[in-house]
């Protein structure tokens, strides 16, 4: 822990994310953040406190999603860019091969194949047996986990 990082409160979490963004957030959205490991926390004895810096990278992302729906339009999947992913937690199977910046990482791949069904996959229509066409093969990540 460096000493001169600022920590905060849940309170003082939501009231400075709620200046910073413009928009209302509240210590429950701060509290969820926290549970789901969007933000890291700290503290001792029963006490939760947040690295400013930790806010301060979190909402970095909102903000690029806020941009990129007003040129793309809402339909875009911001859970979809695995951004906040170390290149440690992207790279496994056949993805050491070679070094190629355009492989799918395999969580994309993952997120299609698996068995849970969200509204963006019934609007799209995956089903249970489609077919996957993965027409170039790249370093094998498709073929690797579908047979996994």
């Amino acid at each position: 822990m460096i000493e001169s990082e600022k920590f905060l409160t849940i309170k003082e979490a939501s009231v400075w994310a709620t200046a910073h963004i413009g928009k209302t957030v509240t210590p429950s959205n701060i509290a969820y953040l926290i549970n789901y490991g969007r933000i890291l926390k700290s503290g001792e004895n029963g006490t939760t406190l947040i690295p400013e810096q930790e806010l301060i990278n979190y909402y970095e992302t909102y903000q690029r999603e806020t941009v990129w729906k007003k040129k793309l339009g809402d339909d875009l999947n911001w859970a979809l860019s695995f951004e906040n992913y170390k290149e440690s937690e992207t790279t496994k199977h056949v993805h050491r091969l070679h070094p190629y910046k355009g492989k799918f990482i395999p969580q994309l791949v993952e997120y299609f194949l698996d068995s849970h069904t969200d509204k963006f996959k019934t609007e799209t229509f995956f089903k249970t047996g489609d077919i996957v066409l993965d027409p170039f093969c790249g370093s094998g990540t498709t073929i690797v986990l579908v047979n996994d």
